[in-house]
C-alpha cells in the first residue's frame, strides 16, 4: 500500500496520495453531494443560460459547446476554481478561519449579477447545512463561524469545506466543481433548447475530458489573480431578472 506523498502543482502543496482505504471514505460522500438527487435546489437555475437563449446567443448544441468550452470552463479555472483550492489549504489543520472569511467575501463578490450570486448564496449555505447534519465535523464548525461572522457562502467555498469535512483531498473536490457545474448547463439546456439527452451528454464527456488540464490551471492562480472578466453574460444574467417569462430562478 502506497504511503502518503505531497505534490505540489503551481502554487499550492496539496496531499495527492492516498490508498485505497482513503478513497472509499470519501468518494461515496462526494458522490452522494455531486447527484441531482441531492437537495441543494440547484435544478431550479441555469446561471445565466436561460438569459443567454432568450438573447438568441445560446440556440442549439453548437453554440451550447462554445459557450460552455470557451466561456464557462475557462472562467471557471480562474474563478471557482482557484477559490475552491484556495479554501480546502485554508480548511486544513489548523484551520486558517480568517483566509476562509476572506475567499467566502471573494467567492461571493465574483459574480457581477445579482441572480447568480444569490443562487451560488443559496446552494452553497444548503449544502453546507447537509455537511453538517451529515457529518458534522468542520462543516458544523464552518456554519458555526458564519453564521456568527456574517459570511457569505459561496458555492465553491462550500465545495471545499464539504470536501474537507469527507477527507476528499483537493484535486476530487475541483473536479467535482466541474462535473456539477456542466452538468447542471447541460440539464437546464434541455429545458430551454431544441436538444436531446444523447447529444447533452456526448457534449457533458467533451467538457469534463478537459478536467485534468482544468485543475492544474486553477492551481497555478494566485490569490491576487483571481477573477474573470465576461460583461454579456453578466448582462444576460441581469436582463434576466426583468423577462416577461422565465423558467429558472437564474
Amino acid at each position: 500500500m502506497a504511503g502518503p506523498n505531497q505534490s505540489k502543482v503551481g502554487k499550492l502543496k496539496l496531499g495527492v496520495g492516498c490508498s485505497m482505504l482513503d478513497v472509499g471514505r470519501w468518494v461515496g460522500g462526494l458522490l452522494q453531494m455531486t447527484d441531482t438527487f441531492y437537495p441543494t435546489g440547484a435544478y431550479a437555475h441555469s446561471f445565466g443560460l436561460e438569459g443567454l437563449a432568450q438573447e438568441g446567443v445560446v440556440r442549439d448544441r453548437a453554440t451550447l459547446r462554445t459557450f460552455l468550452l470557451e466561456q464557462v470552463l475557462p472562467q471557471l479555472a480562474h474563478t471557482d476554481l482557484p477559490v475552491a483550492a484556495q479554501a480546502w489549504v485554508a480548511a486544513g489543520k489548523p484551520t486558517d478561519w480568517k483566509r476562509l472569511r476572506e475567499l467566502c467575501f471573494l467567492g461571493s463578490a465574483m459574480r457581477g449579477a445579482r441572480e447568480p450570486r444569490e443562487a451560488s448564496e443559496a446552494i452553497g449555505r444548503q449544502r453546507l447545512e447537509l455537511a453538517a447534519l451529515l457529518h458534522g465535523g468542520l462543516a458544523a464548525k464552518f456554519n458555526q463561524r458564519a453564521l456568527t461572522g456574517n459570511w457569505p457562502h459561496p458555492s465553491c467555498v462550500a465545495a471545499a469545506i464539504e470536501g474537507r469535512t469527507l477527507g476528499a483531498p483537493c484535486e476530487a473536490v475541483l473536479a467535482a466543481i466541474i462535473y456539477s457545474t456542466t452538468a447542471g448547463l447541460t440539464a437546464a439546456s434541455v429545458k430551454l433548447l431544441r436538444l436531446g439527452q444523447n447529444a447533452c451528454q456526448t457534449l457533458l464527456a467533451e467538457a469534463l475530458a478537459q478536467t485534468p488540464a482544468l485543475i492544474a490551471e486553477a492551481l497555478a492562480v494566485g490569490p491576487g489573480d483571481i477573477g474573470a472578466f465576461n460583461p454579456w453574460w453578466d448582462v444576460a444574467a441581469a436582463r434576466h431578472e426583468a423577462a416577461d417569462f422565465r423558467l429558472f430562478i437564474s
